[in-house]
């Protein structure tokens, strides 16, 4: 019988479409080392991932029995994808299942952003609320403002329905453009990136990391954007250069940040954890517990798939 490893629990749901496997792992609420995934591993056809598992060639050249590697995510830049395809290792995704909840958490980190909702949040709790006034912790409306996308792939269009619901005009770049009947159904236009850099009035990051993507928003790019321009990222946190980030912030040449994900999670500096114009999450895109759910069933898929012989329904290579 075929044996399953999961790094980290995943739903039941994933897991009951996996009933008839030898199904193992690790219950408890920390994250294995690299170590203990080679060493449980070792008799594993199947492994269940996530996007802090960094299953390198090490890792994978240490499961002789593997098949398939199923990423509890859309993302896989964890994975060593040419060591997989080199060793005949299916690796799959979930792409699908967090477009919805990662396009409302991006509106979500806009509105806060530029509504300062976290700090009208602790300016109550810390009992300065005297009253209204005309001044009191403005911000820039939605309506009518550039919304800049890098990316327009599945998040990246559920953002711009999103957007234009707020009025704003919605302009993107892509290494490809789309089509220009799928622009037009999207009521969106396509700009270089430099063009877009110095228009958007919000930017939003929505691009895979690759090695073309990564530090694709270094100092020179971000000294391109419009002064006062809001950033949001639900991307990768490596599409963005941190330290030039933070030097955007303090001179004020971005007015605000919203981040989801940093360079090297989990790790988030302490210059933006005390900035109070930018508004920090766990990396919780896709969590919604019916996103989470659908993930789950989409990595219960893949695995049947490859164990069964078949082709998986969401592969990577």
């Amino acid at each position: 019988m075929d044996k399953v490893f999961f790094t980290y629990k995943i739903p039941d749901e994933g897991m009951l479409l996996l009933k008839g496997y030898d199904i193992y792992g690790n219950t408890e609420d920390r994250f294995l080392k690299k170590e203990e995934i080679i060493r449980e591993g070792k008799d594993a056809s199947a492994l269940i991932t996530l996007l802090s598992d960094k299953i390198d060639s090490e890792v994978i050249s240490s499961l002789p029995k593997l098949k398939v590697i199923a990423n509890y995510a859309v993302g896989y830049n964890n994975i060593d994808i040419e060591e997989a395809r080199k060793r005949g290792v299916r690796v799959t995704n979930t792409p699908e299942a967090l477009t919805d909840a990662t396009a409302d958490l991006t509106m979500a980190l806009i509105l806060a952003t530029s509504r300062r909702i976290v700090e009208g949040d602790s300016f109550i709790r810390e009992r300065k609320f005297v009253g209204w006034k005309p001044d009191l912790l403005t911000g820039p409306s939605l309506s009518g403002k550039n919304l800049g996308i890098i990316g327009l792939g599945r998040i990246g269009k559920a953002v711009a329905k999103r957007a234009k619901a707020f009025g704003m005009n919605v302009f993107y770049f892509n290494r490809k453009p789309l089509l220009s009947q799928e622009e037009e159904r999207f009521n969106v236009r396509h700009m270089s990136l430099e063009e877009l850099l110095k228009s958007s009035d919000f930017l939003s990051l929505h691009a895979p990391l690759t090695k073309e993507t990564y530090h694709l928003l270094n100092e020179k790019r971000l000294s391109l954007m419009k002064p006062g321009a809001i950033l949001v990222n639900t991307a990768r946190g490596e599409i963005i250069d941190e330290s030039a980030l933070i030097k955007a912030l303090k001179t004020g040449r971005l007015a605000a940040a919203g981040l989801d994900v940093y360079e090297e999670e989990p790790y988030v500096p302490q210059e933006l954890i005390e900035m109070n114009n930018v508004v920090l999450l766990p990396h919780i895109g896709s969590a919604t517990s019916e996103a989470r759910k659908e993930m789950a069933i989409i990595v219960g898929r893949n695995v049947a798939a490859v164990l069964e012989g078949k082709e998986p329904p969401n592969p990577v290579v």
